[in-house]
């Protein structure tokens, strides 16, 4: 029987391995294909798939089990539950991973995109430029169709020139800008605000005006400390909880 082949990874010491390992394949069940086998590698091939011990592997596993987005059978082998319900937190641990594995596993729609010019309250994070690409997209629930989010990105033009709406109607924009343009990300700092729906989110995410919303601002930094993108996303505030790890190390 074919097994389910995950994405890669490149390990950051500074956090737990087996969070990142379980984000990281987290991201992948969520980003898969229908055609794609259910069946997971054995323990120990995962654990040499992302170069960690086994027991660091049945760890980030035993998380994914509780979730509940596997099953493990003894003889048989882990799979991956198709109708698994999922939930929505979003958590915030510094991982690239983490962040992909939160905005994926929903439908994306792109409403609109093109060049703008600079919003003057992101005009600090993009000093050099005067116009930046935006992306606007509608995220729903994969099995009601129910809306969850909307988001905007507001992207330096060079990178968006490499970046194709296809791409974004099934991927995340950090997943985007780290394996389809090359971007060298090395960190991404987050926040995350309570406020009311406006009347744009109201409709978009067919809630009552002024009912309560997570307003997350993601800024994703290269090497060099370069902001490439600002994301802005409205969260329904009935469908998500927002939860912060600390790392004790």
């Amino acid at each position: 029987m074919t097994s389910f082949a995950p994405d890669s990874i490149v390990l950051n010491r500074k956090l737990p391995l087996w969070y990142q390992v379980s984000q990281s394949l987290r991201a992948s069940i969520l980003g898969r294909s229908p055609r794609d086998p259910l069946r997971l590698p054995t323990e120990e091939q995962l654990a040499g798939h992302y170069g960690v011990s086994v027991l660091t592997m049945r760890q980030a596993l035993k998380e994914l089990e509780d979730e509940g987005l596997i099953t493990r059978h003894r003889r048989r082998g882990t799979f991956i539950e198709p109708e698994a319900t999922r939930s929505s937190p979003v958590r915030l641990l510094g991982s690239v991973d983490a962040i992909v594995a939160q905005q994926s596993g929903m439908t994306t729609e792109l409403l609109d995109h093109g060049a703008a010019p600079v919003p003057a309250e992101l005009a600090e994070f993009f000093p050099d430029l005067e116009e930046v690409a935006t992306y606007h997209r509608l995220r729903s629930d994969e099995k009601s169709g129910e809306p969850t989010n909307h988001a905007r990105n507001y992207v330096r033009p060079e990178l968006a020139a490499r970046i194709s709406p296809d791409d974004l109607g099934r991927w995340p924009m950090t997943k985007v800008l780290r394996d389809v343009v090359g971007a060298d990300i090395s960190r991404i700092t987050d926040t995350v605000e309570a406020r009311l729906a406006d009347p744009e989110t109201a409709r978009l995410l067919d809630v009552p005006l002024l009912s309560p919303i997570l307003h997350y601002t993601g800024i994703t930094y290269d090497t060099a400390g370069r902001p490439l993108d600002v994301a802005v996303i409205h969260y329904r505030g009935d469908r998500f909880s927002f939860t912060v790890t600390l790392d004790a190390t």
